[in-house]
């Protein structure tokens, strides 16, 4: 047995960038390359933001401008400007900030005076300008450390604070910002803050009919009614039901948006089944309530706890210090309003019990299998057959859950090498069994019956909607040939039939693997794409030894650790609004049509373009 020696040089003080550095987590979540919306990259982004933000609630500065140009991000705010004696303080002094005031920031979303000194700490250029009564100030600092602290100059330019900063390629590696990400985040802002106008690289974002807007923004189709929207002080809901599988909820808190929801979340839910129960005096089950529902709740309180610093879920149990229950809150506010909406507008009561009816009737259609599913699920989990699971789950608390991932992978020699070579903390493997069955145009029936999705379901604890997802990052791993990539197809349109919140909420995603290994006796290179082999081949000199990996079983485990670990390259399922699901499922997975005939003859044009080249 090793004794580990323990004394006083153990011991160490950290100064608050080197923490910050140190242990990234405790403050951004994780770090990621800005595939994955929750990446680092995107909280710095936020943590800036938010200050700008709660200038505009406390009615100061209307119009919020950002930019990013390469990895340089530019967020400029028009509000009361940082005391001009503090803003080096406020950004390198742990524990420093108005936000401890109250009166000063009644509801804001910041309130531990660290967020803007982690996306110091984290970047490599960081810069930050006060404009305060005709006074500027300007701090410059690398890495967290201050370089230049120039003094008090006379100016021109309205009254705000200007932040430039570049994530550190020391912490992040070669990273990128993804617009619609961006963009997403800053829609949610103006959704959330009636007359507040951010310009991002050129385009104007301004919102008025607050969520209405969010929902409209998010939904592919008009929902099955108008779209109920009920405010009141300090809350605002708003919500219709679709046609689609599961639910879809956002919701905010002080203007942040609670990935993970928290107790204003589960209030809703709760308030508004009640609601349901009493208006048509019926006791239906919840599931049957909320099936296809797509909602949101934003409310504001007073000194919020969040679950971590990334506030992404709320924990507070209170609206405020001397304020009622956040529970007793919402509850009060939806049975008053919603009961009232629903009396003065019949047409839209009438269609919710409708679609409530329908979808009960499904549910009991599939209830007599559902049971047998689950324990065939069971077995088979407990069998260890179809998935090699991992220690660290996206709904558990632990730190690591951002990186909890699940490699759905087809074939026993693909899957042996990714599970020997898979981070058994935070990655699962779950093996499909030859080519899944194409879902286009079928009822969630199949889902139950087909041996492949019920499990692949039960591994991902989907049932039920999101809220209990196993995995953040579900990762789609097949080889790169027409088989593979008929694989991918399938799978998504499982998902985008059946779990499109899967999709829309950025969990999906399509692992790359090299089609190249490039070496000489010296160096071993992985390639991409036929630019990176020739890059290779060009910078190892004459005569290269040259692999064509033609799937994924022909990978090593030990070679296959390059390809999943921190530098695992994963590209996004992404949709965009004017992205139509059935739209896309028709043209790929439905009945033949000539656009599609088309579309696979000009396909194999450039595979045979790309073959000829290899050779």
């Amino acid at each position: 047995m090793t004794v580990v020696g323990y004394s006083e040089e153990h011991i160490k003080t950290l100064e608050w960038r080197e923490h910050i550095r140190l242990r990234p987590g405790m403050y951004i979540g994780k770090l990621g390359d800005g595939s994955s919306q929750d990446d680092g990259i995107y909280v710095l982004l936020k943590e800036v933001m938010d200050n700008s933000i709660d200038e505009f609630m406390m009615d100061f500065g209307k119009k919020i401008d950002v930019s990013i140009e390469g990895n340089e991000v530019r967020i400029r705010d028009y509000g009361r400007g940082i005391p001009l004696g503090k803003v080096t303080e406020v950004v390198s002094r742990m524990n420093t900030g108005a936000k401890y005031d109250s009166k000063a920031f009644k509801k804001s979303v910041g309130l531990n005076g660290v967020g803007v000194k982690a996306v110091n700490a984290l970047s490599s250029k960081f810069m930050i300008r006060s404009f305060r009564d005709g006074q500027v100030k300007v701090s410059e600092f690398a890495h967290g450390l201050l370089v230049r602290d120039l003094p008090l100059e006379p100016t021109t330019e309205e009254n705000g604070v200007e932040v430039v900063f570049q994530p550190d390629e020391a912490m992040f590696g070669k990273y990128y910002f993804i617009s619609e990400y961006v963009d997403s985040m800053l829609k949610n802002y103006v959704y959330l803050n009636a007359g507040l106008v951010i310009n991002f690289n050129g385009t104007r974002f301004l919102s008025k009919n607050g969520l209405v807007d969010l929902l409209n923004e998010n939904m592919n189709k008009e929902g099955l009614y108008p779209i109920v929207h009920l405010k009141g002080e300090d809350i605002e809901i708003a919500f219709t039901h679709g046609s689609q599988y599961g639910e879809d909820y956002y919701s905010f808190v002080n203007g942040q948006n609670t990935t993970q929801g928290g107790t204003h979340l589960a209030a809703f839910k709760e308030a508004f089944v009640k609601t349901i129960h009493n208006f048509y005096k019926k006791d239906f089950d919840p599931a049957d309530i909320k099936a296809s529902v797509i909602a949101a709740v934003s409310i504001k309180v007073e000194e919020p706890i969040f679950e971590s610093q990334t506030k992404t879920k709320l924990g507070s149990r209170d609206m405020g210090p001397e304020g009622p229950s956040v529970r007793n809150f919402i509850a009060e506010f939806i049975k008053k309003q919603l009961d009232d909406y629903l009396h003065k507008n019949p047409e839209t009561a009438r269609i919710l019990l409708q679609k409530i009816q329908d979808s009960e009737k499904e549910r009991k259609a599939i209830s007599s299998i559902q049971k047998l599913a689950r324990e065939r699920a069971k077995k088979v989990s407990l069998h260890n057959r179809k998935l090699r699971d991992c220690r660290i789950h996206f709904n558990t608390s632990d730190s690591r859950k951002l990186d909890s991932t699940i490699f759905i992978t087809e074939g026993d020699s693909a899957s042996g090498s990714i599970t020997k070579s898979r981070n058994v903390e935070t990655q699962a493997v779950f093996s499909l069994r030859g080519k899944p069955l194409n879902t286009y145009g079928l009822t969630k029936k199949i889902v139950y019956e087909n041996e492949e999705f019920n499990l692949l379901q039960a591994a991902l604890n989907i049932e039920d909607g999101l809220e209990d997802l196993r995995y953040n990052n579900v990762v789609i791993a097949t080889d790169a040939d027409v088989d593979g990539m008929h694989i991918r197809l399938l799978l998504l349109t499982f998902f985008l039939q059946f779990f499109p919140d899967l999709v829309r909420k950025g969990h999906v995603y399509i692992l790359q693997t090299p089609l190249f290994r490039v070496r000489n006796k010296k160096e071993t290179r992985y390639c991409y794409s036929q630019d990176e082999k020739a890059k290779a081949i060009k910078a190892l000199g004459p005569s290269p030894e040259i692999t064509r990996f033609k799937g994924l079983g022909e990978i090593s485990p030990d070679e296959f650790k390059n390809f999943i670990g921190k530098d695992m390259r994963l590209e996004p399922v992404r949709m965009k609004k004017n992205d139509t699901v059935n739209g896309y499922l028709e043209f790929y997975m439905g009945k033949n049509t000539p656009d599609r005939q088309e579309f696979i003859i000009e396909n194999l044009r450039l595979e045979e373009d790309l073959v000829e080249q290899e050779v």
